[in-house]
């Protein structure tokens, strides 16, 4: 960005719009010309003209704003913003314990920002407790947990400098200040992860164990990215209601609007960006977890997205087809990871834990909006062609179509890769028990196009 785009709030990213809107008025007012044009080249009946125009740009660009926001509501995002009292903040509890099951660890606490906490008091706490993974016998709220920005504290350390912080064992620092409330007088170690987007804080993650303990590097990647997911999310929000705001407003300029749109379309692009990083770290965490020797649910979801592409699927479908490869085993992340290192005979409570994954991931699923197209597609991936498979017994085209194309990519891929029971069998072996099975197991079709593919 030029030091001129800096002075005048202009963005590279706006002004680039609309030369490709071919509107090279609109570029001259963004580059405050408009003046100097109308005074000294325009005659009076052509600024009458331009005065029209100007009006029917704020109309354009008050109607594109209203499209975003009807498409980047808070249904497409995470259900984690606009509350407005107790009962509806409680949603935080159930995000902290589910962080507390896929990073494995002992506790989680969530602190936002008073930006971010309307109908919640927290006196003169800048940052206040919404969430805790701690069962509370009484009300969370009423005990208005939280810091100051005043204190010394290594949350708000964090906090301010945008810091991820790792402690091992918090006898070492002297700026741990536990709560005892939260149980942290039992805490040994701990991590915390700032929720930002860039340069906008809306809070912290901390993750604590109560004996020494270092989060494994690919959990860590995927709180990162769930912290920056938050960050994002809130931020666009924010930026929905200032544009709402505008929209209700006559005396706006087209320039603020167009400054307002170019921010949405960027924040709703990092969204993207940051749904997808969540996706796939989210699936190499299960893939962690589950033991596997490669990454199996990418290399599954990579070979559903040629599959679909040999089928000539439209990009929408082929991009939630792939996204459901990736988390066809997302059930197992909520299991304790010992559970997958056990050497001997599993209980009948540990078995029925891992046969019922794919159920346990569906609820899991359910409480990220942007994901929620993808459930159908996991929650039926181990029906069969011919009826005999789970959950409900679909037979032939009643399965979905995606669940099809993910059944045959996971089993050519479980096929070609090492287990602890077996070495990982050849494509020609692979292929050939998948020409057998075709019609019986899976959709003749479907793998008629991993011949092809492959």
């Amino acid at each position: 960005m030029t030091s001129r785009e800096e002075e005048t709030g202009a963005s590279l990213f706006s002004r680039t719009l609309d030369i490709m809107e071919n509107d090279p008025l609109e570029e001259i007012f963004a580059l405050n010309m408009g003046d100097f044009v109308s005074e000294f080249l325009i005659s009076e009946d052509l600024a009458d003209k331009i005065s029209k125009s100007a009006k029917d740009k704020t109309e354009r660009l008050k109607s594109q704003l209203k499209e975003l926001i009807s498409i980047y509501s808070l249904d497409n995002t995470l259900c984690v913003l606009g509350f407005d009292s107790k009962d509806e903040y409680v949603v935080y509890n159930s995000i902290a314990k589910t962080l507390t099951q896929i990073l494995d660890v002992d506790a989680c606490h969530i602190y936002l920002t008073p930006e971010f906490t309307r109908g919640l008091c927290f006196d003169n706490n800048f940052l206040g407790l919404v969430g805790s993974s701690i069962d509370f016998s009484d009300d969370i709220y009423s005990k208005k947990l939280g810091y100051s920005e005043n204190d010394k504290s290594i949350v708000v350390q964090s906090f301010n400098n945008l810091e991820k912080i790792q402690i091992k064992n918090v006898s070492e620092i002297d700026n741990f200040i536990p709560k005892k409330e939260l149980n942290e007088l039992d805490v040994k170690s701990l991590s915390i992860v700032p929720m930002h987007n860039n340069a906008y804080v809306v809070g912290v993650i901390v993750i604590e164990n109560y004996k020494e303990k270092t989060i494994k590097r690919s959990y860590m990647n995927l709180t990162e990215t769930i912290a920056r997911l938050f960050g994002t999310s809130m931020h666009l929000q924010k930026a929905i209601e200032h544009a709402e705001i505008l929209i209700t407003d006559s005396t706006i300029t087209p320039e603020e609007l167009q400054q307002t749109r170019a921010e949405l379309t960027a924040l709703i692009g990092d969204l993207g960006s940051h749904q997808q990083a969540f996706v796939e770290k989210l699936a190499a965490s299960v893939d962690e977890k589950g033991q596997y020797k490669v990454a199996h649910s990418q290399n599954t979801a990579e070979l559903s997205k040629k599959i679909c592409k040999e089928l000539e699927l439209n990009e929408k479908t082929t991009d939630l087809i792939y996204y459901a490869g990736l988390l066809q085993n997302i059930g197992k992340i909520t299991l304790p990871e010992s559970l997958f290192t056990h050497k001997g005979k599993l209980s009948k409570d540990e078995w029925d834990k891992l046969q019922n994954h794919p159920n346990v991931g569906v609820n899991l699923l359910m409480n990220i909006n942007f994901l929620s197209e993808v459930i159908p597609y996991i929650h039926y991936h181990k029906e069969r062609w011919d009826g005999g498979g789970e959950p409900e017994g679909l037979k032939g085209n009643s399965i979905p179509f995606g669940s099809r194309i993910i059944a045959v990519a996971d089993a050519y891929t479980a096929l070609t890769s090492d287990r602890s029971y077996r070495h990982a069998m050849s494509k020609e072996e692979a292929l050939n028990i998948m020409k057998e099975e075709a019609g019986i197991k899976w959709d003749p079709d479907v793998v008629n196009a991993l011949f092809n593919v492959v």
